[in-house]
């Protein structure tokens, strides 16, 4: 009798069974979201293809496109017309993009600046958190139409009252997320450390810092996602550039498309804006959850 040959598994084929199970884990998530953003975008297109709604409440994705490629480019005032105009309100819609980063880089940076100092600061001194906790609280509890106007008397309509608005809406959860890890800090680890003959500033350094940085790196994802929705309430008033700004005046101005299409590059940005905190945090706090 002759021996039958035994077929050649491929690197592929001879994978473990339990890696294959993880990459089909990690493509269910990925399929399941796509799946909902396609079932979003066709009932998108089939509610307006029908006329269900009145295209001045919402406009089909096409009219959502064309808004945002004039927006992007130079174009005549009107068909016919040989005036042309740049993007939106004189600036392309990645002009407004940027005026708005800039701010809440500005806003946020004073923030994140500030932020932990003040809750390590609360955490270490407990007279200091005694007395400032609570107007913290209360700023975080403040949401920000409630003193736009009182920035605006103080520091005008220009730059500096929407970045000190953003600063105000990203400055708690810093501070307070800072304060809840240096609270955090497990009693063991610091006896540890005194046993091995540590001193207070060598326990500061190498256990509480570390022990307190996820939380940092969470409470800055918090506040940049906040002060991003807030950059709408900061561009209300001489907003322009500024894609909260567009997206206001063009609601005002009953162009439904572009105000869909600025709140559509907001909410992209927003995501971008997440997963590149989260990936910088990732890489700079590598034993978070391992503790």
């Amino acid at each position: 009798m002759t021996a039958t040959a035994q077929p050649v598994q491929t690197p592929a084929q001879a994978q473990d069974p339990a890696a294959r199970r993880s990459y089909r884990r990690l493509l269910r998530p990925a399929s399941t979201r796509l799946g909902a953003l396609v079932l979003v975008f066709g009932l998108w297109v089939l509610v307006t293809a029908t006329g269900l709604v009145d295209p001045l409440y919402l406009p089909s994705p096409g009219a959502v496109w064309d808004a945002f490629v004039r927006a992007s480019t130079r174009h005549s005032i009107a068909p016919g017309v040989d005036r042309m105009v740049i993007g939106a309100q004189d600036y392309y819609l990645w002009e407004h993009l940027v005026a708005s980063l800039q701010r809440i880089g500005a806003g946020v940076g004073a923030a994140v600046l500030a932020g932990p100092l003040a809750g390590f600061v609360m955490g270490m001194l407990a007279p200091v958190r005694l007395i400032t906790e609570p107007i913290l609280n209360f700023l975080r509890a403040l949401p920000p139409l409630g003193y736009i106007g009182l920035l605006i008397v103080w520091f005008g309509i220009g730059d500096v009252s929407k970045i000190w608005l953003l600063f105000l809406a990203a400055f708690p959860p810093i501070a307070i997320a800072t304060l809840n890890g240096v609270s955090g800090v497990r009693q063991d680890y610091l006896d540890a450390a005194r046993s091995l003959g540590a001193g207070r500033e060598q326990v500061i350094i190498r256990v509480v810092l570390p022990a307190t940085l996820p939380e940092v790196i969470s409470g800055i994802r918090i506040a940049t996602a906040f002060a991003w929705t807030t950059v709408v309430a900061a561009e209300l008033n001489n907003g322009i550039p500024g894609i909260g700004g567009l997206a206001y005046i063009s609601g005002t101005q009953l162009d439904t498309p572009l105000t869909i299409a600025c709140i559509i590059v907001i909410g992209c940005a927003a995501l971008i804006l997440d997963s590149v905190i989260k990936f910088a945090g990732d890489a700079a706090v590598p034993w978070k959850g391992k503790v």
